[in-house]
């Protein structure tokens, strides 16, 4: 079995509060457990207004279906969110 684990650094430049911050990534987070059935947490920058970095894992058999997943969700997060990527990173176990 193999875990992949999926790290997304995003700046949200039009938020003004951590209401709004939370508001705009509560909305990415459940688009992305629904449509990819992962599970997705904020992982830093609690604190911060405009910055977070959320953390996505999945579980599969082969290491080529989680790749294809992950480069959907990072397309899916730049298209749907009102901010950038900064860095993401994939890591397996």
């Amino acid at each position: 079995m193999i875990i992949g684990f999926l790290s997304l650094e995003i700046y949200i430049p039009y938020s003004h509060s951590l209401k709004e911050k939370r508001k705009r990534l509560s909305g990415l987070k459940d688009r992305l457990k629904n449509r990819y059935n992962v599970a997705v947490a904020e992982l830093d920058y609690h604190k911060k207004w405009q910055r977070t970095k959320i953390g996505i894992v999945t579980l599969n058999n082969q290491k080529r279906p989680i790749d294809n997943l992950f480069s959907k969700i990072i397309a899916d997060a730049e298209e749907n969110i009102d901010g950038h990527i900064i860095e993401h990173q994939i890591h397996y176990f």
